[in-house]
This record gives C-alpha cells, structure tokens and sequence, in this order.
C-alpha cells in the first residue's frame, strides 16, 4: 500500500494543490495490540481476532508544507528516498520469510 501511495504522489508531483498521501500502519497496530482484547478461546494458547478492526492502515493526507507555488506539497526527493527505504524493508522481509520456510522444508525433508 505505501509503494502504491508513494508512486501515486511522484505521479502528481506537478498536479496543481495535490497534497502528499502517506499510510500508517504500525500506529494502528500498535493501537489494536495495547486495546483489551477479549478472547473467545477453546484452548489457553488461542486469540479471538473478531474485535480488531478490518481496516489494517490508515491513509492520510500531509497538509502542513507546501513546496511549490501551486500548492502542491510533493517533495521528490523525500518521495523517492521513501520509495527506496519502503523497497529495502519490503526485500528484508521477503528475504527473512522465505528463510524460513527454508528451515521449514529442510525438517520435512529429513533435515537433508
């Protein structure tokens, strides 16, 4: 959803008074973890997810700069370092996940 967000705002970086969009996830979930959640469980290691919100991020626009004289707010520079950060943090996360389902198909094979 940010590469979306972020290559939408280098798309409009001259469309006159388009503000900057930037999502927020880690707010959110940071959020719904501290809430009290109340679990429906049939065994003491089960969590009940039906009281967190579907909505898993939250898009919000950045109003409070404005760059060029059209009252567009698109900084190209941080666009792309944004860009290249969300890139490098999407590869690690990749790269960390399919490591384990690496060790996951090494057990299954017998460990060879």
């Amino acid at each position: 959803m940010r590469n979306k967000l972020i290559a939408n705002n280098i798309s409009n970086v001259d469309t006159p008074n388009y503000k900057t969009k930037d999502v927020s996830f880690k707010n959110l979930l940071t959020k719904e973890i501290n809430k009290n959640m109340i679990a429906k469980k049939t065994h003491d290691k089960h969590l009940d997810f039906s009281s967190l919100n579907n909505k898993a991020f939250v898009v919000f626009e950045r109003n409070n700069t404005m760059y060029n004289h059209n009252g567009n707010n698109v900084d190209i520079d941080r666009e792309m370092s944004e860009l290249a950060k969300n890139q490098i943090y999407y590869q690690g996360v990749v790269d960390r996940i399919n490591g384990k389902f690496g060790k996951i198909q090494t057990v299954l094979r017998g460990g060879s």
